[in-house]
């Protein structure tokens, strides 16, 4: 997966430097076969399940900006992102560019209303979350989105200065639903697998 991502990132042609930041050198390894480049390996401290992604970002920048490289704009792309399309990737770049914002980045809707949501109590049974929206149609409630976990462009002083992401200093660049599928777990996997096969059939009845 991450072959692909380095792959639509060289395919933009947006890039001066297309970078990997891993503490392991398998990974770098295959990240230099692909294109990218590795010219540090991440400290440990960095390395951990609970790193934040704001803290490898800075890092990096800081990196570059050591060795006297000038950054404007910095795009991160998660190595797990199977669907990413260099389209939006480019239009991304275009909205942070032409607007006075921190960050541009993908967003998707709820495939069902939020509002609607219920939990799981202790004793088993469930409850709403939110009872007064029930019984509400779900074309009268608001549509939502989250965040889509592909790709974070943003100006080099917006995550130096770590501003607030989701804020009225972002933009968003909207993906279909079709190529959002986060991928934390086996079954995460699974369900990628079967997305992806259906892309490349469709692909392949279109060039018929």
């Amino acid at each position: 997966m991450i072959a692909y991502a380095i792959e639509v990132a060289l395919a933009t042609q947006l890039f001066d430097k297309i970078i990997v930041s891993t503490e392991d050198e398998e990974i770098a390894a295959v990240a230099n076969q692909w294109g990218a480049e590795t010219p540090f390996l991440r400290p440990k401290e960095l390395a951990d399940d609970y790193t934040m992604t704001n803290d490898v970002i800075k890092h990096a920048i800081e990196y570059f900006l050591a060795q006297g490289d000038k950054v404007e704009y910095v795009c991160c792309i998660y190595a797990t992102t199977p669907f990413l399309q260099s389209e939006y990737l480019q239009q991304g770049y275009r909205k942070l560019t032409e607007n006075d914002c921190s960050y541009a980045f993908s967003v998707t809707t709820f495939p069902f209303p939020v509002q609607r949501a219920v939990r799981m109590l202790p004793n088993g049974r469930i409850d709403a979350v939110w009872p007064e929206n029930m019984f509400k149609r779900s074309q009268d409630l608001e549509e939502l989105y989250h965040d889509a976990g592909q790709f974070y462009w943003g100006t080099a002083e917006a995550f130096l200065q770590e501003h607030v992401l989701f804020s009225e200093k972002s933009v968003p660049v909207i993906l279909p639903r079709y190529l959002v599928q986060d991928i934390d777990t086996p079954e995460d996997w699974d369900r990628a697998g079967f997305m992806y096969q259906a892309m490349q059939l469709q692909e392949q009845n279109n060039a018929l």
